[in-house]
């Protein structure tokens, strides 16, 4: 029966895959067809129906290889898991219903039709949701190393002089994150004096505090100073409300003013020169 399936599969695959993609355009996610243009939709659907058809007529470790490699062209364009699986329900059905329309199905091989597609269709399923599952988790876990990477960045700004922008919350993980980077680029840049600047930190509270405090203090050890500058007016208010002592630090309430600061601490300054 699976031969059967597969010879009708051939017959028709062009008109198989029109009708498909026009299904899946009209009963689809809108928000899932916005996401690529009709061109790249057209394309991969025509490599989907491709793939499926492969799972049927061709090797299990061919076919995993391919479904890797579209998974990971799908998880890209934004394909939810929900559409492929419905993608595959869809085309099933409607490969059911042209081979009744066409005479493939009679009455007599209806039911071993019907069990050939269960024996086809239910393992496919199966397949997809695992390599989707994984091909998602994978990316998912790259874009958040490049995102703790990206999250605390150690820049040099001058010889012996570095500056950590800080954006956003910092919590326990980042915090981890924070500290690691600090300590390889101070070795690694040979800095003398590292500037935290805490401008885009919305809130700074005791738990934040002690995470830049622990950071300055590892800083310390290896033999460079540490400054905190970016602290706005209701920044202040609140450690000070806090009891936080921030007495170890020098501090600056901007970038400018620290990068001044660290320039004198490395024996050097800024000064207008006169008709340049």
């Amino acid at each position: 029966m699976e031969n059967l399936i597969l010879d009708y599969l051939r017959a028709q695959k062009s008109e198989l895959t029109n009708e498909w993609m026009d299904r899946m355009k009209t009963e689809g996610d809108e928000r899932v067809l916005k996401l690529v243009p009709e061109q790249v939709f057209n394309g991969t659907s025509s490599e989907f129906i491709e793939l499926i058809g492969s799972s049927l007529g061709g090797s299990k470790e061919e076919f995993r290889s391919r479904l890797s490699e579209f998974a990971e062209k799908v998880v890209r364009l934004g394909w939810p898991l929900h559409f492929v699986i419905e993608g595959v329900r869809t085309f099933s059905k409607m490969l059911f219903e042209g081979m009744q329309e066409r005479g493939y199905v009679t009455a007599d091989n209806q039911m071993d039709v019907v069990y050939a597609f269960d024996r086809w269709i239910s393992p496919l399923q199966n397949e997809v949701v695992d390599i989707y599952s994984r091909t998602w988790e994978r990316t998912v876990s790259l874009q958040k190393i490049a995102l703790q990477e990206l999250s605390a960045p150690l820049i040099p700004v001058f010889e012996k002089i570095t500056v950590m922008p800080l954006v956003g919350t910092i919590d326990t993980e980042r915090a981890k994150q924070i500290m690691e980077n600090l300590l390889t680029g101070v070795v690694k840049h040979r800095s003398e004096v590292v500037l935290i600047d805490i401008t885009g930190v919305p809130v700074v509270d005791t738990m934040v505090a002690h995470h830049i405090i622990q950071a300055a203090e590892a800083v310390r050890l290896v033999g460079a100073k540490c400054m905190l500058v970016g602290i706005r007016p209701e920044i202040a208010q609140t450690i000070v409300n806090l009891g936080i002592d921030l007495n170890q630090f020098t501090t600056k309430n901007t970038l400018k003013k620290g990068v001044e600061a660290a320039l004198e601490l490395t024996n050097r300054k800024i000064i207008n020169v006169e008709g340049a």
